[in-house]
């Protein structure tokens, strides 16, 4: 008999609501076919090659563009940005392209779309992807980034956005 305990999907994603999360926009591809997502999966992962994590279901529709262009940016949210996150999770409809529209966006070494004001914005190129059930994990080696002063960063939890408290942030 296995003694593994089975949780289901809806209770497990119950669990993760708790967790608090940086919201990046995760962007990549050029003219129409510039694409992206909302997301509060990334994580540092090196300092002695600068890589951050970044997690995709490979059901997205942003998933055959990494494959395809090899280079993206994570854009960091910052607090007054809750507008590009809701663009970007595709909750208001837009696919694709139109993510981006309402919003300025400018380059920097890899080509990927850089947020205008994002807190931080990490420029990255895709060292390797690993597939795990219906995810894949991506790490990108960071080769330019931006920051942001004077603004705290968007968070989301328990189902909706959130701001930390001016006594919590750090210059």
């Amino acid at each position: 008999m296995n003694d593994e305990v089975l949780i289901s999907d809806e209770e497990f994603k119950l669990s993760m609501r708790h967790l608090a999360g940086a919201v990046s926009v995760v962007t990549i591809g050029e003219g129409q076919e510039r694409t992206g997502f909302t997301a509060t999966s990334v994580s540092s992962f090196s300092a002695d090659r600068p890589s951050v994590l970044v997690s995709i279901n490979r059901a997205s529709s942003s998933w055959p563009a990494f494959e395809r262009y090899g280079s993206f940016c994570v854009n960091v949210l910052a607090a007054d940005q809750q507008d590009v996150a809701q663009s970007f999770s595709g909750t208001d409809g837009r696919k694709g392209a139109e993510r981006y529209d309402g919003f300025g966006w400018y380059r920097l070494k890899t080509g990927a779309a850089v947020l205008d004001k994002a807190l931080t914005a990490l420029d990255c190129k895709l060292d390797a992807a690993f597939h795990h059930h219906s995810h894949a994990i991506l790490i990108g080696h960071i080769c330019a980034m931006e920051i942001r002063h004077g603004i705290g960063p968007l968070l989301y939890w328990r189902g909706g956005y959130h701001e930390l408290p001016l006594a919590a942030q750090r210059s």
